[in-house]
């Protein structure tokens, strides 16, 4: 499982306990099944109505997605292209569509292919951005569906309020406080509902999966800007560590403190002196 999910998903538990052991008489009063009814029905529904069924199903497939910690291999990734890369300029061709068998990146092996056959690098490129593009697009869009779903929530919740307030005015007749303290309580459980499940599950799984995206695109950049050095017969070395500087984790791009400037070693030298 994703660490900072799990942590996450932890957090969350302790933040509820919290919440219903010492905030309240009875725990129980928290749990209302037609509140949470009203809310995840009408959340589903309204999502429904809003995209097509073959997205919709993919929900449980994403939460699972985010649930997951997935590695994104770019270091592999990396080795495979120096190591074809080497093979291309050696010229031996053979041994090129032999490595390119084994690559698992479907993204990598489209690029290199297309090296190989010979397309002009500005086709290449295209076709690559093209994809970059596309899978942009189709992650963002599943992301957007955890946000309209995240917008649906809240709005279902105050439905519930407003329907346990209506309940609430036939009993006000009655002058029966307790009875009217009961479904006041109850008509606000929708809404806390509401505001728990748009921002403890869809919101959250919104923004890792926008994160995920992010991640991916650079990778699928970086083994593009592989692939444009690949068809230039750039030097195997330059392109590892141009590729390398895709994935290195900077503090400071400006300056890190791993080596002391000129002046800062003289002083040092000097002290040794002495």
């Amino acid at each position: 499982m994703n660490p900072s999910t799990l942590i996450g998903m932890l957090a969350s538990l302790v933040l509820l306990a919290v919440m219903l052991v010492f905030t309240a008489e009875d725990p129980t009063l928290f749990i209302d099944l037609p509140s949470v009814g009203i809310v995840v029905v009408g959340t589903f529904a309204a999502t429904f109505i809003s995209y097509p069924l073959s997205e919709v199903v993919r929900v449980f497939s994403l939460i699972g997605t985010v649930m997951r910690n997935e590695r994104l291999y770019s270091q592999d990734d990396i080795e495979e292209l120096v190591k074809i890369s080497k093979l291309w300029i050696a010229g031996d061709l053979k041994a090129v569509e032999r490595e390119l068998a084994g690559v698992r990146n479907p993204f990598l092996r489209t690029g290199v292919q297309l090296v190989i056959d010979m397309t002009p690098e500005a086709d290449i490129i295209e076709l690559l951005q093209w994809r970059i593009s596309r899978l942009r697009a189709k992650e963002r869009a599943e992301a957007q569906l955890f946000r309209v779903m995240a917008s649906y929530a809240p709005a279902f919740g105050m439905l519930g309020t407003l329907v346990g307030l209506v309940n609430l005015m036939f009993l006000l007749g009655d002058g029966d406080m307790s009875a009217i303290g009961r479904q006041m309580a109850v008509a606000l459980m929708t809404t806390l509902y509401g505001v728990l499940m748009a921002n403890l599950i869809f919101k959250p799984v919104a923004v890792k999966l926008e994160r995920r995206t992010e991640q991916r695109v650079v990778v699928m950049n970086m083994v593009l800007q592989g692939i444009s050095m690949m068809c230039n017969r750039r030097s195997p070395g330059v392109m590892r560590e141009t590729l390398n500087s895709f994935i290195a984790q900077y503090q400071d791009e400006i300056r890190d403190g791993g080596r002391p400037d000129a002046a800062e070693q003289a002083q040092t030298e000097e002290g040794a002196a002495r």
